[in-house]
């Protein structure tokens, strides 16, 4: 079934490294991000499953529950969640659903519908589970992202686009580990997108005289 922003997150059960989970109760009143990963132990995943960690606080202050996905079983998470604490220096703070089965990754697209969950999978043939799913509290999909095996996921635009994803106000500051305060929106010296109701001097304060408005509409 092909997915499409706007479209309701379809429901799952599935087993967790937390316990069994139905999805959309889980998700409950919050925001979610849902975030997978072809295959344990990859050396990329497993930096980007460390830096999730890392930024757990930021999502929290979003009122957004982070969840992770392998196509491993949860035995194996929990593996690989030691050898995360260990080489990122980060323990793993929220649940990482276990897919074995390939049932959530092919419920959302991630590979097709007559893919086989038999013999050994392997990084590469599950090379397209490497996704984002930003989901509202309306339980619709807000944002999606597809990354390639070979390209790290870029955290601080994920925190980015969901804080707009979530209307927020352009002009707000964002600061967090390893981030500047800037504006939303800015690239020093380019151009900032401004949403059709606000104003460019409310988009555009004196200590970003650099950017210039470039109006959108909602």
């Amino acid at each position: 079934m092909a997915l499409r922003i706007g479209d309701e997150a379809p429901n799952f059960q599935a087993q967790t490294t937390e316990g069994p989970i139905d999805f959309h109760k889980w998700i409950g009143d919050k925001w979610a991000i849902l975030f997978s990963h072809p295959k344990d132990f990859t050396p990329v995943c497993t930096t980007e499953l460390g830096t999730m960690a890392k930024l757990k606080s930021e999502f929290d202050k979003r009122n957004t529950r982070i969840i992770g996905l392998s196509a491993d079983p949860v035995e194996d998470h929990k593996k690989w969640a030691r050898d995360i604490e260990e080489t990122q220096g980060a323990a793993i703070n929220y649940p990482m659903i276990g897919d074995p089965d390939l049932k959530v990754a092919k419920l959302y697209d991630m590979l097709p519908a007559t893919e086989s969950s038999e013999g050994k999978r392997t990084a590469a043939n599950n090379a397209t589970v490497r996704t984002v799913f930003v989901i509202g509290p309306d339980k619709k999909i807000k944002l999606m992202l597809f990354y390639p095996m070979t390209t790290g996921r870029n955290f601080d635009e994920l925190l980015r686009v969901h804080l707009e994803a979530q209307g927020r106000h352009p002009g707000e500051l964002e600061a967090g580990p390893g981030r500047h305060h800037r504006r939303l929106g800015e690239r020093r010296g380019r151009e900032k997108a401004v949403p059709g109701g606000l104003e460019s001097a409310q988009a555009l304060p004196a200590d970003c005289p650099s950017a210039q408005a470039v109006r959108y509409m909602l």
